[in-house]
């Protein structure tokens, strides 16, 4: 599975490692992924999201409903 956000649509980026020669080889900072069950009482079910952390304290702030429906909204969750 591949290792990108299910809510927020985060996916790992590309940089560079950086020596003291200032020798640069290329490397990727991937996304704080977790991966979490939610209960949904409006649906009466539990899910189980890959979620990175930024997306776990959104949810802790909006709640799940509200979050599940804006990614929704923006094409991330197709559920």
């Amino acid at each position: 599975m591949s290792r990108i956000c299910e809510l927020t649509g985060k996916k790992s980026m590309v940089g560079n490692n950086v020596s003291h020669a200032m020798n640069r080889t290329k490397r990727k900072f991937h996304a704080n992924l977790l991966k979490k069950r939610f209960y949904i009482p409006e649906e009466d079910k539990w899910i189980t999201l890959k979620v990175s952390a930024a997306a776990l304290k959104t949810i802790n702030k909006k709640g799940i409903a509200a979050v599940i429906k804006d990614a929704r909204a923006k094409g991330f969750l197709n559920k």
